[in-house]
């Protein structure tokens, strides 16, 4: 029996996973070789950057990682005094996040480069870059109200 023709290169979920990997590749340099952490970690210290304290569980929400890998990453980030972890008085199960010091150092060096790199892609795209984050948002909406049962939108 035949196989079934399949385009690997013109499959939509295929092309998004390689732009997300090369894009995500071009600022992971900066703070790999400064910092010595992995692309989880900076997810994690940028979302401790917006708020004072954060939860493994909101992290994980948050930034669509899996607990453990969200665990793991805390865990590394504090052996390098990045992130202090707080476990949260009225619910002992949970552990709160909130960044260091050194983590805080890291983000103000970290900021302005991550926005020239945004510029920059910002660029590429020129007088498409609104219609290109509309429907990466449109995107975005929709994958997540499919439902889970069998993938249909």
């Amino acid at each position: 029996m035949p196989v079934t023709k399949f385009d690997l290169e013109t499959f939509l979920p295929y092309q998004l996973n390689e732009l997300s990997r090369a894009v995500s590749a071009g600022f992971s340099y900066h703070y790999r070789e400064r910092y010595g952490i992995t692309v989880a970690e900076w997810r994690v210290v940028a979302h401790l950057s917006q708020e004072d304290a954060v939860s493994v569980r909101e992290i994980t929400r948050r930034v669509g990682m899996d607990k453990p890998k969200v665990s793991r990453a805390a865990t590394r980030l504090e052996a390098g005094g990045y992130v202090k972890k707080v476990v949260n008085e009225t619910d002992r199960r949970l552990v709160q996040l909130t960044l260091t010091d050194k983590g805080r150092e890291m983000i103000e060096t970290l900021a302005p480069i991550a926005q020239g790199y945004d510029a920059e892609l910002r660029d590429v795209l020129g007088d498409k870059y609104d219609a290109f984050r509309d429907a990466v948002v449109l995107l975005t909406t929709r994958t997540r109200e499919r439902d889970p049962a069998d993938g249909t939108f």
